[in-house]
């Protein structure tokens, strides 16, 4: 049966009458219990399967470890994340100057976790139950399971499953893998050594082991990285390692990837098939209270507040630009929830009192992707490119947003619903090119987005102006977005709506140059247009930015590029801008 809340402390748990638990989650972030944080789906997904589960969010790390050992060993496990981002990003600017405030901490509190939080956290839980399993997963786990490059240090690590200690890494969204490795350690209690083949079969996980497949015929396609010594030694080595991990990642079926590392070898086993309709509904419909934990009460947390009247309606982004994470983590193929389900969560939102009957996101980490995926699903089987819709869309993708249009207008027609806002970005290349729509299709959705689901700032991602900057980038020409800016321009007027296109980009992305910027800040087409939204690039693992950024070549043609890495003047492409803007 589904608790109300899922118990945080040991009184909880005697309130429950739990003499004990199965699986301990400790997360860097606040607890809340709603679909848009992982820990909140974890929690419930293992319950709903049987599991007796507890969260720690933000355990004191500093003092007597009291948190971590206030409920005792689990019977299964013990699961570790970082929480919805990795630590770093989530303590240091794109200048590495600390923040003075984190949103997914209490009143917006900064400094309640470590830096490294998954390596700290699981350091302390290996001293204190030496015996017990710790399972590592999230963001900040997920893109640093092979060896990275950290932009805090300034230097290639080591797979996080090395360096923490952990026995097993889930990577992804971890429905299914946290259950299928709770079965796992479930039926294996008391064993000390569990054979290769046994690991190799735990979907979407990751471990360590001194034994090797590479004689094994069962194995014969896994795919052998460069050792973690060879790229510490070879830039060309890690670009290597990286074109073959997203090559795998993108595929419909992706083989074992095996990285030597010292005496261990590190095995990544391929992932779960997406979600099913089906099945991400009820992962989203599962007895969320939708609020934070009550242990906070009287207490504001800010990630909870952006998101509190929003619905995700999709998963996964197949726009593959360079420096993203969404689909390193999520994957490219989009996982969409039902329209029933969509509209069952909004009747659950109008019973909150926060609620006052605006939503304001009906999205995903791309708004406008919602059904679309392959016409020909065999021609997907065998597809290997990264973006569906870079350079060009691929001829086999369903572009259609005859879906997301129902969907808007059957959230509207919704009692409960005043009005439903579209807060995510929007890719303006599944729109139009720069001669125009794609279609009279395109011209109606954007038509009925702009006039009836902006609220106020329509944000879209050019992300630069110049293309060759764009190219590194993986982002469409400059010139759609000045035809998007037509296009706006016309609606709004005939409409009578008052409304600002919002571009967002980005400065300092390897291949950008002072020049670069300049350029972006003196094109005319940005003439009177609301640029506030400019972002130095923070070179986050697993991403090909940062690998660019890292060994100073283009990964594609090995061709040295520019890098910008001095703070100084990665300061000054980004205030160069601004300073040209108030010039204007």
């Amino acid at each position: 049966m589904a608790l109300k809340v899922i118990p945080t402390t040991k009184d909880e748990l005697k309130k429950l009458g739990w003499d004990y638990v199965d699986i301990i989650l400790f997360s860097g972030d606040a607890y809340i219990d709603h679909p848009a944080f992982a820990m909140g789906i974890l929690a419930r997904v293992l319950e709903n399967h049987g599991y007796r589960v507890a969260v720690v969010p933000q355990p004191n790390w500093r003092d007597d470890l009291r948190d971590f050992k206030k409920l005792g060993k689990p019977r299964l496990f013990f699961s570790v994340s970082a929480g919805a981002m990795d630590s770093m990003v989530n303590h240091y600017t794109a200048f590495k100057r600390l923040r003075s405030n984190d949103a997914y901490s209490p009143n917006g509190q900064p400094s309640l976790r470590p830096d490294y939080a998954v390596n700290v956290y699981t350091k302390i839980l290996k001293t204190l139950y030496p015996d017990v399993p710790v399972v590592i997963g999230g963001i900040e786990a997920s893109l640093r399971r092979f060896t990275h490059y950290d932009y805090w240090q300034d230097k290639l690590l080591p797979t996080i499953l090395e360096s923490s200690g952990a026995d097993y890494l889930t990577y992804g969204m971890g429905e299914k893998s946290m259950v299928q490795i709770a079965r796992f350690i479930e039926r294996r209690i008391g064993e000390i050594d569990i054979p290769l083949e046994d690991k190799l079969q735990l979907k979407q996980t990751c471990f360590l082991d001194s034994r090797s497949v590479r004689e094994n015929p069962s194995f014969s396609d896994a795919i052998f990285l460069h050792s973690f010594s060879e790229c510490l030694n070879s830039k060309k080595a890690f670009i290597e390692n990286f074109n073959q991990i997203e090559l795998q990642a993108n595929l419909a079926q992706p083989k074992l990837i095996v990285e030597p590392i010292a005496e261990n070898y590190l095995y990544v086993n391929p992932p779960f098939e997406p979600l099913t309709t089906k099945e991400l509904d009820e992962v989203y419909d599962l007895p969320y209270t939708f609020l934070p934990h009550p242990r906070y009460k009287n207490k504001i947390i800010p990630a909870f507040e952006m998101i509190k009247n929003s619905i995700t309606i999709h998963r996964g982004c197949f726009g593959g630009c360079s420096f993203c994470t969404v689909a390193a983590h999520q994957g490219k193929f989009i996982q969409s929830r039902s329209r029933e389900s969509i509209m069952k969560e909004i009747k659950v939102l109008s019973k909150l009192p926060h609620f006052k009957g605006n939503i304001s996101d009906l999205g995903a980490p791309s708004a406008n992707m919602y059904k679309m995926g392959g016409k020909d699903k065999e021609l997907c089987q065998k597809c290997k490119r990264k973006s569906c819709i870079y350079p060009l869309i691929c001829k086999n993708l369903n572009i259609s947003h005859k879906e997301l249009l129902n969907l808007y207008r059957d959230v509207d027609k919704m009692k409960e619903v005043r009005h439903s806002y579209v807060g995510s970005g929007v890719r303006y290349d599944l729109l139009l090119n720069k001669d125009g729509f794609l279609s009279e299709q395109a011209r109606e959705y954007f038509q009925e987005l702009v006039t009836k689901h902006v609220s106020g700032r329509f944000k879209v991602a050019p992300e630069h102006t110049e293309e060759r900057v764009l190219r590194l980038m993986n982002k469409p020409s400059f010139a759609l977005f000045e035809r998007l800016k037509v296009e706006f321009d016309r609606i709004i007027q005939k409409a009578g709506v008052r409304e600002q296109i919002v571009p967002y980009f980005i400065s300092s992305h390897p291949g950008c140059t002072l020049d670069d910027m300049k350029a972006l800040s003196k094109n005319s087409v940005l003439k009177g247009v609301c640029t506030e939204q400019v972002q130095s690039i923070t070179p986050t693992p697993l991403t090909r930015s940062s690998v660019m950024y890292y060994t100073g070549m283009d990964t594609q043609t090995l061709k040295p590029i520019f890098v910008e890495r001095r703070v100084n003047k990665q300061k000054e492409q980004k205030s160069y801008f601004f300073k040209s803007q108030l010039k204007k």
